[in-house]
């Protein structure tokens, strides 16, 4: 297994065709030690502070509608100039992105809420909320450009446990195993809880904690371990 490093390390992995739980369970082992190590850097972004968590946001608000790849991209374009830069100096730094204009926007409106509505202090604010559901409700209510599965992104990258992250390479994943009919993602609240609900019982079906599957089932379809 190659390891990758740039602005973050990303781990390279075999894909693999998963297709009994018995196949899940020995490319979950095979490939464990890199994922545990990711979660553990997941848990060490919460205890770097404001600032990286911060960071993380924009990731996901970089995420959205494109890719991980994407996002990092984008925040190694933006660190230098992230509490300052206009959105139309965010947008020309995040030109390769497919929606520059709409991404700069959102960004921007979610550091006015950061520096204005919560002088800073986004960690406090995170843990203000108390409960799963009512911590990630409050991140999609509170900043524009993050839905429940980025919602769901962000707080599993700053170290919170137990949240699927249903994005399209998970939705196949789970329709490959039957967990569910449609790859089509959830349209509603509601329809999210549902299927993520699915995901945490095969999650204990097969014995591979929640966390550690979404980033197994990740890696078996895209050869990467990144966030």
């Amino acid at each position: 297994m190659a390891v990758v490093t740039g602005w973050m390390e990303v781990f390279k992995v075999d894909k693999a065709t998963l297709s009994s739980v018995d196949d899940l369970r020995t490319y979950h082992a095979r490939i464990r030690p890199f994922v545990l190590r990711r979660l553990e850097e997941f848990r060490e972004t919460w205890e770097k502070g404001d600032e990286a968590v911060f960071e993380e946001l924009v990731f996901c608000i970089l995420t959205a509608g494109a890719s991980a790849l994407m996002g990092l991209r984008g925040v190694e374009a933006l660190r230098p100039v992230l509490w300052t830069a206009t959105v139309d100096e965010i947008a020309q730094r995040i030109h390769f992105h497919l929606y520059p204009l709409a991404r700069a926007q959102y960004i921007v409106a979610a550091r006015q809420v950061v520096q204005n509505e919560m002088n800073g202090r986004l960690r406090a604010w995170i843990e203000s909320w108390r409960g799963k559901n009512t911590r990630r409700d409050a991140c999609v209510q509170k900043f524009k450009g993050i839905g429940y599965k980025e919602a769901s992104h962000l707080l599993r990258n700053i170290g919170f446990r137990g949240y699927a992250i249903l994005d399209k390479h998970i939705l196949r994943s789970l329709c490959a195993f039957s967990v569910i009919d449609s790859e089509k993602p959830p349209s509603t609240r509601n329809k999210y809880l549902a299927i993520e609900q699915r995901y945490l019982d095969f999650a204990e079906q097969v014995g591979i904690d929640p966390d550690e599957l979404d980033l197994t089932l990740w890696a078996s379809r895209t050869g990467m371990i990144v966030k």
